[in-house]
């Protein structure tokens, strides 16, 4: 006798999760993202783009210029290291090591100012594009 239709759905959406589940990447090295950053001509590295959430880090030393544009979602940063000021919307926020700050969608910002390498972790509330 074949199982009702419903337990049926059920196998298929459990067999679906385990496998999404399995294909997903859920560490991340961040001190490997650092050193790949340090190599290239690039200050940041995304390593989470999904359509509802990005994650990344960024590495800013002194007298480098943050060229970041205005993004299509909201963004927290988290201070790792270093210091400088976050320009948002023409107005300066002091940075430091531990400090986290929000900015909204579309509100032109950007690190400058640091003395020391700037090391922070950012968040988007939507892919990072």
């Amino acid at each position: 006798m074949e199982p009702p239709i419903a337990v049926k759905n059920e196998i298929v959406k459990i067999i679906r999760i385990h496998s999404v589940e399995k294909s997903l990447k859920i560490d991340f090295d961040t001190n490997e993202y650092l050193k790949k950053i340090t190599k290239s001509d690039t200050y940041f590295h995304t390593f989470i783009n999904k359509e509802n959430l990005a994650a990344g880090v960024l590495r800013l030393e002194p007298g480098k210029e943050d060229t970041q544009d205005p993004h299509e979602s909201d963004e927290i940063y988290y201070v790792v290291k270093g210091d400088g000021f976050l320009l948002v919307d023409k107005k300066d926020y002091p940075v430091s090591e531990g400090m986290s700050y929000y900015v909204a969608k579309n509100i032109p910002h950007r690190f400058h100012g640091n003395k020391k390498e700037l090391v922070v972790m950012y968040f988007f509330g939507g892919p990072d594009n």
